[in-house]
């Protein structure tokens, strides 16, 4: 029973680490945002500019994935090289082992509890009577965490400590110390997390279950395990991505394998020549002679590394678009007609995404040309934020299509090409316009009052008619015309006039807050321009330049 108790006491350690870990990763991200991407970017001109970026970034936010992950979007997005995202990555690895000094000094050193309850005293009130402020908010998450990463830290050292106690570790001392690099790989895969690996090491080292060069074992190949992570980001990525995620699998497997080869004299290095005799300083010197090692190593031969790399993966510019991504302005008739076919798609899939935050079944619209395009680029299994960076991707990349194109086309193609472009914009405001309303369609569709639940239901069976409506245009296309586009504006003007008035007469017979009038008014308003805007957006593709024209000056914006 003992043994259990010890055992869920650790495992109760590890969860607070993990949960304080990511309270503090929350809420420095938050805190610090687009400030630290820019400088990001403006250290990163050179090699050593990236690999110190790398490092204090990562030794501020204390999460080495987390940085990775970041220059993984960079890549993606053409902001930084490869090569400087292998520098940036390089001081990603040597910044995440700050937080091992911080354990090893602070957690084993000090008191924790004097550390370790204040801070999760004011964190905790802070949250409760100021957390409706964004700013306050985060300071009481990183509070929150730090004082819990110290006590899980004490958890998992007091367990340790109890079962040494009553467990005999010496039989495990003459295993081979690759048993020990393989078991600190599977518990850094395991947790995705190599201050995790690094706590628990130290609880043992501190505990005297192990010794000094199994610890080092362990964290070694805790140096390889948080890989998966990056792995698993740049699958589906553009070609850059993988790269930088495969040189980084390939450094991590080369500098632990060098640095196991060479354990001992380095072990000896650290306790005879720098003379350190305290076995939890050792362990972290450790962790950052083996990751200086890795920058001294390739930093040099970081242009060659990138040569290499760039053998692997078809390059694929990371594009979202699924006709001109590989079109040529050479051919402009061609590309305009693959640019008429992607801005089709772009409305569909934003019709789906739309249709997706009302809880609106799209088997309807998935009967179409472009379900093999959707699972070719997983937008079924994005989530609703990643499907809606891949429709501004999307934009943005037709954007730069167009500008492009337009100067090889004659003056009717290019009116075309504007209606198509136009067409897109409109599409895209549309789904800002319901995204931004996503939380006032929860709060409407849970709601308990008939009122506005009524409301609610009222407007997503408007909504999915209309899409209906829409969706039978785009399909039909050439055969839609002016009359029945300008009916359907009136339907949804008439919807949203009649919508609100019933309202404001419902209101009278009950009580409501006036919170949920707002709210009420807000998702009205947002809905009535989001369905304009995809009817505007569905009459570039359809009407011709003069009928278009004329649909144009129909009081579209009247609110």
């Amino acid at each position: 029973m003992e043994t259990l108790n010890t055992i869920l006491k650790l495992a109760a350690g590890v969860g607070l680490f993990l949960f304080a870990m990511y309270l503090v990763e929350e809420s420095l991200k938050n805190l610090s945002g687009r400030s630290f991407k820019l400088f990001l970017q403006r250290i990163t001109k050179n090699n050593i500019g990236a690999v110190a970026g790398g490092t204090i970034i990562t030794g501020i936010l204390q999460s080495s994935s987390m940085v990775s992950l970041m220059v993984l979007a960079f890549v993606g997005a053409g902001v930084f090289t490869m090569k400087n995202a292998m520098a940036i990555i390089l001081g990603a690895n040597l910044g995440t082992t700050i937080a091992s000094w911080l354990v090893a000094t602070l957690g084993f050193k000090t008191d924790i509890e004097v550390i370790a309850y204040p801070a999760v005293c004011v964190g905790g009130f802070l949250l409760i009577l100021l957390g409706n402020r964004k700013k306050f908010k985060y300071i009481s998450y990183f509070l929150l965490g730090f004082g819990l990463m110290f006590i899980g830290l004490s958890f998992m050292k007091t367990a340790m400590e109890t079962q040494v106690q009553h467990f005999d570790f010496s039989q495990y001392a003459s295993m081979p110390l690759i048993v020990f690099l393989i078991i600190g790989f599977l518990i850094t895969l395991i947790v995705q997390s190599s201050s995790v690996t690094m706590a628990l090491t130290l609880s043992a080292l501190n505990a005297g279950a192990i010794g000094f060069p199994m610890a080092a074992a362990i964290v070694l190949g805790g140096e390889t395990g948080t890989i998966i992570k990056i792995l698993v980001s740049a699958i589906g990525g553009n070609a850059s991505k993988k790269r930088v995620a495969l040189g980084n699998l390939l450094f991590n497997i080369f500098i632990t394998a060098i640095a196991f080869v060479l354990l001992k004299p380095i072990l000896l290095l650290i306790t005879d020549l720098i003379k350190i005799k305290d076995p939890l300083i050792g362990l972290v010197t450790f962790s950052s002679l083996i990751n200086l090692l890795a920058i001294i190593l390739f930093l040099p031969v970081l242009d060659i590394f990138t040569k290499f790399l760039e053998r692997f993966f078809k390059n694929t510019d990371g594009n979202s678009a699924a006709f001109i991504g590989h079109a040529s302005i050479a051919e402009p008739v061609t590309a305009l007609d693959l640019f008429r076919r992607e801005t089709n798609y772009f409305i569909h899939n934003s019709m789906l995404f739309n249709l997706e935050l009302f809880k609106i079944d799209t088997i309807a619209l998935k009967q179409s040309d472009y379900v093999e395009i959707n699972k070719k680029n997983n937008f079924e299994t994005k989530s609703i934020e990643e499907k809606y960076e891949f429709l501004k991707q999307l934009q943005g990349e037709m954007q730069a299509f167009y500008l492009k194109l337009r100067t090889k086309l004659n003056s009717e193609q290019n009116s075309e090409l504007s209606q198509l472009i136009s067409a897109a914009r409109s599409s895209m405001h549309a789904v800002k316009s319901v995204k931004d309303i996503g939380t006032n369609i929860t709060n409407l569709s849970h709601s308990s009052k008939d009122i506005k639940y009524q409301f609610f239901l009222h407007h997503k069976n408007e909504t999915q008619n209309l899409y209906a409506k829409l969706n039978a245009f785009l399909i039909k296309k050439g055969l839609t015309n002016f009359e029945e586009l300008e009916m359907l504006f009136d339907t949804i003007q008439k919807n949203y006039t009649t919508a609100l008035n019933t309202f404001y007469t419902e209101v009278q017979l009950t009580t409501i807050e006036s919170i949920d009038i707002t709210t009420v008014i807000n998702f009205n308003r947002e809905l009535f321009t989001s369905n304009k805007a995809m009817l505007m957006a569905v009459k570039d593709v359809l009407l011709d330049e003069k009928n278009a024209q004329n649909f144009n000056e129909i009081p579209i914006y009247k609110t």
